[in-house]
């Protein structure tokens, strides 16, 4: 029995895509070097981003259910949350307080 599954990753030069058909156990680890020549070696953190299915989180050992989007994480450059504070601190310091 065999499985289909999209693998996703946001590269510089926009999404990439590739849809991959693989054997029911195959893991996420197993669709990540089937994609890898498909996709580019560019295209994401091979070795080490974090991967997941549909937005959450799952380890490379995961195996996938048919027609699951697996998802290849890239490191945040900034993050979300400190850059909020510092907004809100600015906003405090120059009297703003969010007024529109």
């Amino acid at each position: 029995m065999r499985k289909s599954c999209d693998v996703v990753c946001d590269t510089p030069d926009g999404v990439r895509e590739c849809t991959l058909h693989l054997p029911a156990e195959a893991t996420i680890a197993a669709a990540l070097e089937a994609a890898r020549p498909l996709l580019g070696e560019a295209a994401a953190d091979w070795a080490a981003a974090a991967t997941g299915i549909f937005g959450r989180v799952c380890p490379r050992e995961y195996v996938p259910a048919d027609g699951d989007r697996i998802e290849i994480y890239r490191s945040l450059l900034v993050d979300p949350r400190s850059s909020r504070r510092a907004r809100a601190a600015q906003m405090a310091t120059s009297g703003r307080r969010g007024r529109r």
